[in-house]
């Protein structure tokens, strides 16, 4: 196991394909080396009342220094007026996997 410079990037959707086609993007740009799609609940403050919503969320793989491309990238592609965009570091990982997203995403 090693700590490097890697984060996951969390986003949701309300429809699945909505999520897949963003997912889909974002690790064609190499922005990503992986997402993991899949259902939620989602329950927040929105519009001054509490909403109650089945979302999708999209976890995807990255390293650190993309996290602003990332989320640029992810504002302009989104339905959501203000979209989660939310990146949290990567603690520790198998050495095999983190070097295979190092390798898939883009470096430039």
């Amino acid at each position: 196991m090693t700590n490097r410079d890697f984060i996951v990037v969390s986003t949701t959707h309300d429809a699945e394909h909505k999520a897949r086609e963003l997912a889909a993007l974002v690790v064609r740009q190499r922005l990503a080396a992986c997402a993991q799609v899949y259902p939620v609940r989602s329950v927040y403050w929105w519009d001054g009342e509490v909403q109650d919503a089945e979302e999708w969320r999209v976890d995807l793989k990255t390293r650190a220094d993309l996290a602003d491309k990332l989320a640029e990238f992810i504002g302009e592609n989104h339905s959501y007026d203000t979209p989660e965009i939310i990146g949290v570091p990567v603690v520790t990982g198998s050495t095999a996997y983190l070097d295979w997203v190092n390798t898939e995403t883009r470096t430039g």
